[in-house]
């Protein structure tokens, strides 16, 4: 794979384990090492002529100063050139012990510029450099001389060492954004996975909390016609509803062609899918469980080619506790990215969606195509589009839309200029989710039959989680996971109603009004538990992801027990994968968020599970599992157990589950009314809250 293996050298500990790793790679891949080493000889020449006038009177005789000069001069350059051989020595060594061979290249300059400049002349496939050198001190975490070097080399991959440990054992991570330098460096770490036998795992992290915490900003420098002209409530729709799952499903995507490409090689990888800030999610992930190596692209998908390196690239490089390859090869997957479809399209449908404009028709349709995956339809006929609009656009919404557009004709403001500004304004914000929806629904008729309406309001009722990708579906238990391609089975339903319980035990309510207009309410136990998080963007961030998750669940009310876990990430630097494939090779191999498994209906581990006297049936397990994890799953188990208990049942059916529930909810309130609800779950399940 690597010919060529470039190790410039300074004698630091991170220079001779460049040389041990590069020798070891070169060793498996047949590759010819350069060993290098820069001097300065001239640098040191002209600092010796700016300190001449600081000399004793007696060298400022002509003749002493040339001989001086000349002793200087040969004494510099010759005893450079000695340390420069005795670097390149060890290089030497270091090959002829492996019966490697060697090139020595000895220069002159400034190190990081001619270094640059002998890279990217001589086109070596590999270079491996120590993130430090001799002139490291405590704080240092990355040289300047590597980290320019790494800003100025396009052809060549940049391994930088940052551990003085062999490059044996561990596992490599790959990052993964869609982009051919990320892909270049799958193929790079298939290769070295293989050739010393190293898991691979790919990751790909997307952002769908961005424009939350972004637009709360910009809401609160615009006037009101400004506003209006942004139309924040359609735009939250559009993302909640559309763009935000989008995102997961097209990096979700990178991840199978990962697969697919590992597949081809022989091998295969683990993946995982990751929310939130790039840069964040991939050090939290790193740091979680350290790699041998990370590998990332030298720029991403959504930089410009002639970028010296990505910001997440840089700063990676930076914080990464692990050894890191910077991606300069690209490769462009012979795999079609885009999804097949495999659903038809009624004729009547089709000429629906030709209604729409074109620069808006594929967000409309895959809109639609999404909700068809998720309800399990294989043919789109309008009532499937009457019933995906009334999904996306709840019912009031087109009202609201028409009442928007009587508001803006009596504000004065020309909607025909709006209309003509939509083409500027629509590649900065997108199509807004009206101007597509409203095309879809003018054939459909003014009044909704009842039991299509009584449709879209169960919509609105039931709210479920995809195990595996945390995709939120409505209505109906979704048949197949539009993003991930899971099955129903792995939806688990959300029970609102025990975050409402929770709600009334946690102090009283304060309101936050989003930028849309929504009003978030807050316990006050969820408000002082978020001041835990550095106040500034990591704060905001933090509440933005909260409540754009507890609203693409419904609900207006955040509580310490919803909050809890994502506070205390943002907080204690946790990561969370939110879909991990082991990489068996099967699609139902998902793994979820690193949480003890809970498959024995004791929320424990199988030595626990053989001392209950306790069996759950699948059903009543499934039952269990819709309560949210931690002290709220615990609680409800107990009193499922207790009321057994009293009948004396061993084993939990999801009759006995459903009625210890009942009751649970009875006891519950009767707690609250006497204030004793802490009691009962320090009660119940040996934990204090505070």
């Amino acid at each position: 794979m690597y010919k060529t293996i470039y190790i410039p050298v300074d004698n630091s500990d991170h220079s001779n384990t460049a040389v041990d790793v590069g020798v070891h790679l070169a060793k498996t891949f047949g590759s010819k090492i350069v060993g290098s080493h820069v001097y300065a000889a001239k640098m040191h020449d002209k600092r010796f002529k700016q300190m001449e006038a600081g000399l004793p009177e007696e060298y400022h005789d002509e003749k002493e100063l040339d001989r001086q000069r000349q002793i200087h001069d040969s004494l510099i350059t010759r005893g450079l050139q000695i340390i420069t051989d005795s670097y390149l020595d060890y290089v030497d060594k270091k090959c002829t012990e492996a019966n490697l061979p060697i090139e020595r290249r000895s220069l002159e300059g400034r190190n990081w510029k001619v270094l640059a400049e002998d890279i990217n002349t001589n086109g070596y496939d590999l270079v491996i450099m120590g993130a430090l050198g001799v002139g490291a001190v405590k704080d240092s975490v990355i040289g300047s001389n590597t980290e320019r070097v790494i800003r100025r080399v396009r052809n060549s991959d940049m391994l930088i060492i940052k551990n003085i440990q062999p490059l044996t054992g561990g596992k490599i991570v790959v990052a993964v954004d869609g982009s051919p330098y990320s892909f270049g460096g799958l193929m790079t770490g298939l290769a070295l996975g293989k050739a010393f036998n190293m898991p691979v795992e790919a990751i790909s992290a997307f952002d769908p909390y961005f424009h939350y915490a972004a637009f709360h900003s910009i809401s609160g420098v615009l006037n009101e016609e400004a506003g209006k002209v942004f139309r924040f409530k359609e735009q939250e729709k559009l993302h909640e509803e559309i763009i935000d799952s989008g995102l997961a499903k097209i990096y979700q995507s990178h991840l199978d062609i990962s697969r697919e490409i590992a597949q081809a090689e022989q091998t295969d990888v683990k993946t995982t899918l990751l929310d939130g800030k790039a840069f964040e999610k991939i050090i939290q992930y790193v740091r979680k469980d350290v790699p041998a190596l990370l590998i990332v692209g030298r720029i991403g998908v959504h930089s410009d080619e002639d970028m010296d390196v990505g910001s997440n690239t840089e700063n990676l490089l930076r914080s990464a506790p692990c050894n890191v390859l910077v991606s300069n090869r690209k490769y462009v997957p012979p795999i079609d990215t885009q999804a097949e479809y495999t659903i038809a399209w009624t004729e009547e449908a089709l000429r629906r969606m030709e209604k729409i404009p074109v620069f808006a028709r594929g967000v409309a349709k895959t809109a639609i195509h999404r909700y068809a995956i998720e309800k399990g339809h294989t043919i789109i006929s309008n009532t499937v589009v009457d019933a995906a609009v009334g999904h996306i656009l709840p019912k009031g919404a087109m009202d609201a839309m028409r009442a928007l557009g009587g508001n803006l004709d009596a504000a004065g403001i020309n909607r025909d200029r709006m209309q003509a500004d939509e083409a500027v304004t629509k590649d900065l914000m997108g199509p807004t989710l009206s101007g597509i929806m409203t095309q879809i629904v003018e054939e459909k008729p003014k009044e909704i039959n009842a039991s299509t309406q009584a449709y879209l309001d169960r919509m609105d009722q039931a709210y479920f989680v995809c195990d595996g990708c945390g995709y939120i579906g409505k209505g109906d238990t979704p048949v197949r996971c539009p993003v991930c391609s899971a099955d129903g089975s792995k939806f688990k339903q959300v029970d609102k109603k025990i975050f409402e319980v929770a709600a009334t035990s946690e102090g009283e309510l304060e309101t936050d009004v989003a930028y849309d207009d929504v009003p978030m309410q807050w316990t006050k136990d969820a408000k002082e538990a978020i001041r835990s998080v550095p106040a500034g963007f990591q704060r905001r961030r933090a509440k933005a992801r909260i409540e754009k998750t507890a609203r693409k669940l419904g609900m207006t009310t955040i509580t310490l027990e919803y909050a809890a876990p994502m506070i205390k990430e943002a907080a204690a630097e946790e990561y969370t994968p939110i879909f991990s494939n082991k990489g068996t090779g099967t699609s139902g191999a998902v793994e979820s968020s690193p949480q003890p498994s809970n498959t024995n209906g004791n929320g424990s581990n199988g030595q626990a599970e053989a001392a209950s006297p306790y069996t759950w049936t699948d059903e009543a397990q499934a039952r269990l599992d819709r309560a949210p994890e931690g002290f709220m799953r615990d609680c409800t188990k107990a009193l499922i157990l207790k009321h057994a208990e009293k009948i004396g049942a061993t084993r939990i059916t999801i009759e006995v589950a459903n009625e210890g529930i009942e009751q649970a909810k009875g006891y519950m309130a009767d707690a609250m009314k006497t204030g004793n609800l802490k009691d009962m779950i320090a009660d119940l399940t040996g934990k204090t809250r505070t």
